[in-house]
């Protein structure tokens, strides 16, 4: 019987010749590459690698960077609050000139105002004598005149007060200049005349069976004879240091001192109790 002789099987193709189909599963479970696909893979093995310890480096470089940064910059160092300024006590001059009050009282008040001021009228209506009244004996003011520029009655309305202080009615006359403060304050912008101020000083003689001489009051008026100490309570004000915040000492009115310390404005009542009742327990 004739013997069948087997066909030996084409040998595999080359390892470098392309394939048409997945790549064969040995018995071992291993995978065979073509050579070109094993140099790929090994190229972006090494590419991946590169990039992944480029990351590093630059990460751990900039780490240092930030680091050194950070020890280069100074610490921040805490600013101390600034000191609030001691106000500055002033020493006011005030013998001679119109006062109320006992000689030796503890408080002493020097007003420096104008007659033509709203403002100044607001705190002689609210405050003035209430705030006598509150501490009886125990305060002194003294008024001394800073007529603003730019008020046309002012000026005078200081001369004749002061000219019935010649007869003993200084405070007198002093409550009638504010009661009329809406003529001498007028919106209009009048200059009021002599007549004016010798009319206030006629009404004191009938509403306060007062015994003015009217004609040594126009007298007084006629020769200016106050003009000058007017200006130099002005002058004296303009002289006065700033205190110690920069402000001018008395740069507008009403502006008061009390015991040497500046008080701008027409505050209340309870502002001025309050200043006073420590004035009075440091004592």
């Amino acid at each position: 019987m004739p013997t069948k002789t087997k066909t030996p099987s084409p040998p595999p193709p080359p390892l470098d010749e392309p394939l048409v189909q997945e790549p064969v599963v040995e018995p071992e479970e291993t995978v065979t590459f073509k050579r070109g696909h094993f140099y790929s893979f090994m190229v972006v093995m090494a590419l991946g690698t590169g990039l992944i310890l480029g990351n590093f480096i630059g990460q751990h470089n900039s780490a240092a960077q930030t680091a050194q940064a950070a020890q280069a910059v100074p610490p921040a160092v805490a600013q101390a609050p600034a000191a609030t300024p001691v106000p500055l006590k002033y020493n006011i001059t005030t013998a001679g000139f119109p006062s109320t009050g006992p000689a030796d009282a503890p408080i002493v008040i020097v007003e420096f105002s104008d007659y033509q001021c709203p403002y100044c009228t607001q705190w002689h209506d609210s405050t003035y004598k209430p705030l006598l009244a509150a501490y009886p004996g125990k305060i002194r003011l003294v008024y001394r005149n800073y007529p603003l520029p730019f008020h046309q009655n002012a000026f005078m309305a200081a001369e004749a007060a002061l000219c019935a202080g010649d007869q003993n009615a200084y405070w007198q006359y002093h409550d009638a200049l504010f009661t009329h403060n809406d003529q001498i304050n007028n919106q209009a912008g009048t200059v009021l005349g002599e007549d004016s101020y010798h009319q206030y000083a006629s009404d004191l003689n009938l509403k306060l069976n007062m015994k003015l001489d009217l004609n040594a009051f126009d007298n007084c008026m006629n020769t200016e004879k106050y003009k000058q100490a007017v200006q130099s309570d002005m002058d004296y004000a303009n002289s006065l240091p700033a205190d110690t915040n920069g402000d001018t000492a008395v740069s507008g009115t009403p502006t008061f001192f009390i015991n040497g310390y500046r008080i701008v404005g027409a505050q209340p009542l309870a502002y001025f109790q309050q200043i006073i009742d420590s004035q009075l327990k440091n004592q």
